[in-house]
């Protein structure tokens, strides 16, 4: 997690973390992405976001991308939002309504190589998440959860959760006060603060202090960090992630959050189960 950063979709729509460094080395290692044959690049003649050339569609959820970003990295978060949406890999989405409302949203991610490629203008009523392609890691999960983590973990959650999650099920997953969501990091942050504490309270397990991060963008923040633990991603890297988050395991979680653990691991919501690792396999 380095630099915040705020996204769009013609208003801001909320802000997140981990911003990849704004550098010009594409990597040249192939690595298997898991795309055949799920998945294609194809060329962006949708006449929107113009400048992001390539294209792929998940269950219809459109990826674009500038022409600079690696077509594996690409195909990688093609077969990460796969995972997510299909834990089970048995072609159909597992809860038919947060991709159903994603549709309707006009959820949609893009990947830039720079940051000066995120000046561009979505269509009115879009709403999306950006994902930068030197931060896209597809070794990480398959070296061992070690290395550099792979944002595109997080930022492929984020749009799932922001979109679908939050829409179906407003008073659960609304990332706002009073919803189950939000009562669960109240607990975690050791309060109910509208804007960041000088300092958290003692005990709390959620200290993120950024303080262009509202309330909403604060629970985004939160349910990624608790499902991606309880999924196993962050189990290598508490001292990188401790000044923010301190429940790295899922016992950690289940032990200490026994709230959002208990939302997480409903059945009736259909949260992954399993960790992706880019290699989609209907």
């Amino acid at each position: 997690m380095t630099v915040s950063r705020i996204f769009f979709s013609l208003i801001v729509l909320f802000c997140i973390v981990s911003c990849g460094k704004d550098d010009d080395t594409t990597p040249t290692t192939p690595v298997d992405a898991g795309n055949d044959p799920n998945f294609s690049i194809v060329a962006n003649d949708d006449g929107v976001l113009n400048d992001f050339t390539k294209k792929v569609e998940v269950f219809g959820i459109k990826i674009f991308a500038v022409p600079a970003v690696a077509d594996d990295r690409l195909l990688h978060a093609a077969n990460l939002m796969a995972q997510y949406l299909d834990n089970d890999e048995d072609g159909t989405p597992d809860n038919q309504a947060v991709v159903d409302k994603m549709l309707a949203g006009n959820a949609f991610m893009v990947m830039w190589k720079k940051e000066s490629d995120l000046n561009i203008d979505p269509p009115s009523g879009w709403e999306g998440q950006d994902l930068g392609n030197d931060e896209t890691q597809p070794s990480f999960v398959a070296n061992g959860k070690t290395g550099d983590f792979d944002a595109a973990l997080e930022e492929v959650l984020h749009l799932i959760t922001h979109v679908g999650y939050a829409a179906v099920y407003p008073s659960i997953f609304g990332e706002q006060i009073g919803s189950e969501l939000g009562d669960a990091m109240d607990i975690a942050r050791g309060g109910q603060f509208t804007s960041i504490p000088n300092s958290y309270p003692a005990g709390a397990w959620y200290t993120y202090d950024d303080s262009t991060c509202d309330y909403n963008c604060m629970a985004t923040e939160y349910i990624y960090w608790a499902l991606t633990s309880i999924l196993g991603a962050q189990e290598n890297r508490l001292n990188e992630i401790g000044h923010e988050w301190t429940l790295n395991t899922k016992s950690k979680v289940e032990t200490q959050d026994p709230a959002i653990y208990q939302l997480l691991t409903n059945p009736e919501y259909k949260f992954p189960t399993v960790l992706p690792d880019g290699t989609y396999k209907h």
